[in-house]
């Protein structure tokens, strides 16, 4: 084996990619902080009981686990960043008021979530904590919306769901822990008939309502339609009001949204509106998040909370490939003029390479367009 080789789904970043991934990360985090969010930068390995507690079962899967050689306890490498900013909150900051945090790092999953994906996405995000109203799933939804639109991608399509719904169906179902797992499933699968044999053990009521939540899926008169055919329970009432009052604010933010009542990523773990971003051509979202009150109370703060995260490399992906700025070659040459115009251009944000002896026969790798000259004692910019 090659000893240069990556792990599977591992794979460097090379320029000029890194350098549009940073100044992706620079925008979208200047975007949060105008909006008041303040950036936070936990640490990429915790004891794996925080990192785990109140995330579900997925969660433990994707996490790398190590032994920590001072403790002897158990550690993780961080798989996701929400619990660590939940962690933050409830512990750290302690704040009676709404807090707004952001954050932008590297995470490790054990696991990809899907082929040609990457193993170490560059995760950033923002979350809401101390307010459980509509009001601010509707904020974190609209800043999610205007990071797409900052960075220039085009066609957003966004997919709404309610986990509350199916919540509610087994809650006043009486449905027992084995089957609802196994209901939750088979819908995450889409796998009707897997479900259709395991509603058999369900009341008819119930029974009738989970089949019918594969079907409850388009743009908003799904919501109509679901009022008529689930049952009137209070929960399924609020959810789906919750939903139209949330589709009818981003309306003019995106160019389609759909709503998806057997959509239940992260059900685990979120506790209301779940949604996702997708892009034209692209199989996976680029954006997702949701509610998910219950998480703080691990930490000993049950603080509501809402938020969402994106895959930076994701985001640059969807923008096409990367090219390189081209830049201005200058002469290795003691000349304080030529040194003053080279600090100029750099501070006016033009890229200068110095051609340094010995590789004059290099120069196309440089990727320079132009080059300094000295024409009648003055240096000047001249096209290559």
């Amino acid at each position: 084996m090659q000893t240069w080789l990556l792990p599977e789904y591992i794979e460097d970043i090379l320029p000029p990619e890194a350098r549009r991934i940073e100044s992706l990360r620079r925008r979208l985090l200047d975007l949060f902080h105008v909006h008041g969010y303040h950036q936070v930068i936990p640490p990429l390995l915790e004891y794996l009981p925080s990192l785990l507690t109140g995330t579900g079962h997925d969660m433990d899967i994707k996490t790398f686990k190590v032994v920590d050689q001072l403790s002897g306890r158990m550690m993780g490498l961080r798989a996701d960043i929400t619990p660590q900013a939940a962690r933050v909150d409830a512990h750290l900051l302690n704040r009676r008021g709404v807090v707004r945090l952001c954050y932008a790092g590297s995470v490790l999953h054990a696991l990809p979530d899907g082929m040609m994906q990457t193993r170490e996405p560059l995760q950033i995000g923002a979350e809401l904590f101390g307010h459980g109203g509509l009001e601010s799933d509707i904020e974190i939804q609209q800043l999610m919306l205007k990071a797409l639109r900052l960075i220039g991608v085009h066609g957003v399509h966004l997919d709404m769901g309610h986990v509350g719904i199916f919540q509610a169906l087994m809650t006043h179902g009486s449905v027992s822990a084995e089957l609802e797992a196994a209901l939750f499933q088979a819908l995450q699968g889409k796998d009707v008939p897997t479900l259709t044999q395991l509603a058999q053990e369900l009341d008819e009521l119930t029974r009738n309502a989970v089949l019918e939540l594969p079907q409850l899926y388009g743009g908003i008169d799904v919501l109509a339609l679901a009022q008529q055919r689930l049952p009137d329970y209070p929960e399924v009432r609020a959810a789906l009001k919750d939903l139209n009052t949330i589709g009818a604010r981003l309306d003019g933010m995106v160019d389609s949204i759909a709503f998806d009542l057997a959509e239940l990523r992260g059900y685990h773990y979120h506790s209301g509106v779940v949604f996702a971003t997708y892009l034209p051509n692209q199989a996976h979202a680029v954006a997702k998040g949701g509610r998910y009150d219950e998480v703080g109370s691990v930490f000993g703060r049950a603080r509501p909370a809402t938020g969402f995260s994106m895959d930076l490399r994701v985001l640059c992906g969807a923008l096409g490939p990367a090219a390189a700025a081209p830049a201005i070659l200058a002469p290795y040459v003691e000349d304080a003029a030529l040194d003053e115009m080279i600090e100029a251009l750099r501070s006016q944000g033009d890229v200068v390479l110095v051609d340094l002896p010995g590789h004059e026969d290099c120069q196309e790798e440089l990727n320079c367009d132009r080059r300094l000259v000295k024409r009648n004692a003055q240096w000047q910019v001249e096209k290559i």
